[in-house]
């Protein structure tokens, strides 16, 4: 059985990153490859119910993130990763346990991030009632060399089509499988 390659997807919070990923996610699919979504809020759901998310627990977390990937990839399952992951620490342990590994940066300013917000993290955090939140009081540590850049104001199915081609230009995905997406 060959082994699932592995797509990290990354930036602030409310940068894009989930609605990216389900549309990667779609555009695999038309291709005939299936993919499973690691969304770190339904992950989090089951893993840390109640997350604090000191610095510790956020390493148990995204070890355990990282762990569950592992054992799909390694039973032929391809994983989207869709996670902050502030500290770029966690997405270098991730690409060294995958073979096939890209990194994509949702690059979305800041301010923007914060009009979204949809869940009210960035609320909660200007009301003091959150203190751990990347970007306005957590540093988020930027890929150094992501494979793929996208912006978070552009439409997701055209960044979900940069992806693609950067995948077939890797060899992640075969050249077999290119075509209308």
């Amino acid at each position: 059985m060959k082994r699932g390659w592995a797509v990290w997807i990354t930036g602030l919070p409310a940068s894009g990153k989930s609605t990216l990923a389900r549309a990667l996610s779609q555009k695999l699919a038309r291709l005939g490859v299936r993919a499973q979504i690691l969304e770190s809020d339904a992950l989090r759901a089951v893993l840390t119910p109640r997350p604090t998310y000191d610095p510790e627990e956020r390493e148990t977390f995204y070890s355990s993130m990282i762990f569950i990937g592992s054992l799909l990839s390694e039973n032929g399952v391809n994983v989207l990763f869709d996670a902050t992951a502030h500290r770029r620490a966690w997405r270098d342990k991730a690409r060294e346990m995958f073979p096939d590994f890209m990194e994509v940066y949702v690059g979305t300013p800041l301010e923007v991030c914060r009009q979204r917000d949809p869940k009210g993290i960035y609320r909660k955090a200007a009301r003091g009632e959150a203190a751990t939140v990347p970007g306005p009081q957590q540093s988020y540590e930027m890929p150094e060399e992501p494979e793929v850049v996208v912006w978070g104001t552009e439409d997701p199915e055209g960044a979900a089509e940069k992806i693609l081609e950067a995948m077939h230009a890797r060899g992640i995905l075969p050249p077999t499988l290119a075509g209308p997406a």
